[in-house]
């Protein structure tokens, strides 16, 4: 068992270290910005000092307390319009090339012994010029829109097919660029083992998996006398990629109440979808859009839900740790971070997969929803896997290997 208090004095034993953080974009409070907290208080929990927080955009709204305390450096690409931000891609790397800039500037204004970046866009690319300073990257993927999911970038109106026919002419410049992009990192930390392949895919570069941590202290089962309801959940942004459109039709037809949490670009389209697919099927499932939910309202739907469905292809997918760390199970495609959350085994099973992306594959896995008595403590057990003390552990050991006392 370990000791708290040796590792407390080990902690107290390390150099101290002065730590730049790096991130993509503060527009929201997602996935990647609880690993960025997480990051903030594992290095404040052992004592070491972060310069700034340096990232392409800001839109000031509240993300977490930790991220938002930090003095932050913004890119000059965050005094256009907010709608802009997806139509600037090809601005991105003179975006990083500012930041690299004010990050030499604050390195001779007092050094930096480590830049830490998490990355899933562009960011990756910061370094100063005229030094080396060693560099982490927590890469929650390479960037989707350049390497693995093009096409799920676009959809069937205006503005989409506008999406893709830009992305299409700017695509061999900007993964020339984002490939040599890659040398300015030290180490890479993959968050799955489906983005360390990604990595050695794109960037021909090793890295060490180290999960995203989830809060399963917070999230947790419900009362053992506590029932669930026969609703589906899903849990998302609502972006083409994110294939709420399949949780949709599937849910449709297999008459079943789905409650989707989240917002985004795609949503008018997605509610509009669901009125045509129940009107096409004549299905009497009721889909409702819940929007922006607490923490304590998510919690209420982990634990009341039948289940969890994750029908698209996520680097790692916080979202369905959340709901088996509640007790839920999930149903998911057999792809992705999936691989590494969800145990689709008889002797301990966490959810079920699915192979193929249709809503036919999806619906008749709602079928097959595991209902053992012993499900829930499956989940259970299984997310404690990826819980916060397990994540800064293993960042603090990387941190140690990069920077040796």
């Amino acid at each position: 068992m370990i000791d708290p208090a040796a590792q407390a004095e080990s902690r107290a034993q390390r150099p101290q270290l002065n730590i730049a953080l790096a991130h993509d974009w503060l527009v929201g409070r997602r996935g990647g910005e609880l690993v960025l907290d997480a990051i903030i208080h594992t290095l404040l929990k052992d004592q070491h000092s972060i310069s700034k927080l340096y990232s392409m955009f800001d839109d000031a709204s509240p993300v977490t307390e930790a991220i938002d305390n930090l003095p932050k450096s913004i890119s000059k690409l965050n005094n256009l319009p907010a709608a802009l931000r997806r139509w600037q891609l090809f601005r991105y790397p003179n975006a990083v090339k500012y930041l690299s800039t004010q990050l030499a500037k604050d390195h001779q204004a007092n050094p930096i012994d480590l830049i830490i970046s998490t990355h899933s866009a562009a960011i990756k690319a910061i370094t100063p010029s005229s030094v080396s300073i060693p560099h982490l990257c927590y890469c929650h993927t390479p960037a989707r829109y350049l390497w693995s999911q093009r096409s799920a970038y676009s959809s069937r109106t205006l503005k989409g097919s506008l999406r893709a026919l830009g992305l299409r002419a700017a695509t061999p410049t900007l993964r020339k660029w984002d490939f040599a992009a890659a040398d300015s990192v030290t180490h890479f930390i993959a968050n799955s083992t489906h983005t360390q392949a990604q990595i050695q895919e794109h960037y021909c570069r090793d890295s060490a998996v180290i999960h995203p941590p989830v809060r399963t202290d917070f999230f947790a089962p419900p009362d053992p006398s506590s029932k669930r309801t026969d609703a589906l959940l899903l849990v998302s942004a609502l972006e083409p990629y994110k294939r709420v459109d399949l949780a949709i039709e599937a849910a449709a037809i297999a008459n079943r109440e789905l409650l989707i949490v989240g917002s985004g670009s795609h949503e008018n389209h997605l509610r509009k979808h669901a009125q045509r697919t129940r009107a096409k099927l004549g299905s009497k499932s009721l889909i409702r859009f819940l929007g922006h939910l607490t923490d304590d309202q998510l919690l209420a739907q982990y634990q009341s839900a039948n289940a969890f469905l994750f029908p698209q292809i996520e680097d790692f997918g916080i979202t369905a740790v959340e709901a088996q760390a509640s007790g839920c199970p999930v149903i998911a495609r057999r792809a992705g971070g999936a691989l590494d959350t969800v145990i689709d085994n008889p002797n301990n099973q966490t959810g079920i997969f699915f192979n193929e992306p249709t809503p036919e594959s999806i619906a008749d896995a709602i079928t097959n929803i595991p209902t053992h008595k012993d499900t829930a403590e499956h989940c259970r057990n299984n997310a404690l896997r990826f819980s916060e003390s397990v994540f800064s552990e293993k960042l603090r050991e990387l941190i140690n290997q990069t920077c040796p006392s």
